[in-house]
């Protein structure tokens, strides 16, 4: 398995030839509007500019401020980019390039670890990879996220203190799969065996995932399993090097995608998942058809994703419920909370007539439903959506409301709910993996929401961009 991985890992050494006929004088890298910079060569200098045949056959003029050197061959698909001669835009594009044409995704800059996409499985996370890297040095192995984590575990070790490993980029760069190869590694050479709640803690860390995945992750434009928010989890260490616990800090969750996406979006993956995963005695008890289309929050959403079979994911969410310890009474709370948002969604408003815009519940049939879930009296509901009790001075007034103010109630309300949700949820994930133990250090992942830059852009999105 291990020989598989090598060629993802490592480059062929550079043909000699290539290298004697390389001429540092007369190539460069000239700028270049669809590739970003094209390989040329210089055939005449005049003055502050220089005359050039690019590669593609074409031929032009450039400003020799705005070119840049070429590296010899020697430094093609260089591991660590900080050793390259020439360092610039064009080098740095060209050597990650290089790379990822030959499939080797990760590439070293000075003490960053700088990760491709490549948007297929790689066989390069096995135990036997695992294996490779354990205690070796950076410059020893090829650049991998383990081979970062490994350095942070035994740094943590050795310096006896605190670290921690930053992952960031624009949604789709693989921030979310590359923090699970972190606690993947960890939770593989610091496994304690120690057992709660009808799991193995090393196996509860991993498994905390799938179920922040399935209620904090949803499909954007550009990626099919976008973190919807930010979060920072410590993997605790006793005095032997074990793991201990740990903890999952969350901040910054998307609560707009709860009530509004786009036509190629979805809301969060739990919605589909349990419409299309659930069994039909637990769509029955949650008052609920199989068709997102049937609900007003996500009937304007893609409804499936290529490849994705929303069923076996609700399988995947509810076997790590069952290794994160969860109650059945626990589970169908969450169930049912997300059920009653659904239904707090279809709730039908008018206006009480021509001359009086006052909104009024127009079919209370969706209020009852979300009310039944929820556990709340349907005519304090609809009560105090449509004329809620409001604080002026030291007074209590009912207050009129039209349908436009319901709506955007209704929203918020929902979006409230749904956060309280999952806070209690990362709370509940946090009580399972306290084991109680001594901890005595920490390596940290922090996994940061993937920036994106829409034509409109939430509230939620703009505060991503500026982190």
């Amino acid at each position: 398995m291990a020989e598989e991985a090598e060629r993802f890992l490592r480059t062929a050494a550079v043909d000699d030839q290539a290298q004697q006929a390389f001429d540092s004088k007369k190539w460069l890298w000239v700028p270049h509007e669809k590739e970003g910079y094209m390989k040329a060569t210089v055939t005449e200098t005049k003055g502050e500019q220089v005359v050039v045949e690019v590669q593609n056959g074409g031929a032009g003029t450039f400003d020799a401020d705005k070119c840049y050197q070429m590296n010899p061959p020697k430094f093609e698909k260089m591991e660590d980019m900080a050793c390259l001669t020439y360092l610039n835009d064009a080098t740095v594009l060209e050597n990650l390039r290089q790379r990822y044409y030959s499939s080797l995704i990760y590439t070293y800059s000075g003490l960053f670890c700088v990760v491709i996409n490549p948007y297929r499985r790689l066989p390069i996370y096995t135990d036997a990879v695992v294996a490779m890297y354990k205690g070796k040095r950076r410059s020893e192995m090829p650049p991998h996220v383990f081979s970062v984590t490994d350095n942070a575990y035994c740094d943590m070790l050795q310096n006896h203190e605190n670290q921690s490993v930053l992952i960031t980029g624009e949604s789709g760069a693989g921030k979310t799969e590359n923090t699970k190869k972190v606690i993947q590694y960890l939770a593989n050479v610091a496994g304690s065996g120690a057992k709660k709640m009808g799991g193995a803690l090393d196996q509860q860390v991993i498994q905390a995932n799938p179920v922040l995945e399935a209620f904090g992750n949803a499909k954007t434009i550009r990626n099919d399993n976008s973190s919807r928010f930010g979060k920072f989890i410590r993997i605790h260490f006793g005095h032997s090097g074990k793991i201990s616990g740990a903890d999952i800090e969350y901040y910054l969750l998307e609560k707009s995608r709860v009530v509004r996406q786009t036509s190629k979006e979805r809301s969060y993956h739990i919605f589909y998942q349990l419409l299309e995963g659930a069994s039909d005695e637990m769509i029955k008890s949650l008052l609920l058809s199989r068709t997102y289309g049937d609900y007003h929050f996500i009937s304007n959403s893609a409804g499936t994703v290529d490849g994705l079979s929303d069923s076996d994911e609700f399988k995947a969410t509810e076997e790590a419920f069952g290794i994160l310890g969860f109650e059945s009474d626990e589970k169908m709370s969450l169930y049912r909370t997300v059920a009653a948002i659904l239904h707090l969604g279809n709730i039908k408003l008018r206006a009480k007539s021509s001359r009086d815009d006052q909104a009024e519940v127009a079919d209370p049939s969706d209020a009852q439903k979300a009310s039944h879930l929820l556990g709340i009296k349907v005519d304090d509901l609809c009560k105090s959506l449509v004329r809620p009790r409001i604080k002026v001075g030291n007074e209590w007034v009912v207050q009129g409301r039209t349908t436009e103010q319901v709506t955007f109630s209704i929203a918020a309300i929902s979006m409230a709910l749904y956060d309280r949700m999952f806070r209690w949820l990362v709370q509940r994930v946090n009580k399972t993996l306290d084991y109680k133990m001594h901890n005595q250090y920490f390596v940290g992942v922090l996994d940061i929401a993937g920036f994106e830059i829409f034509d409109f852009n939430s509230f939620e999105q703009l505060c991503i961009n500026y982190t």
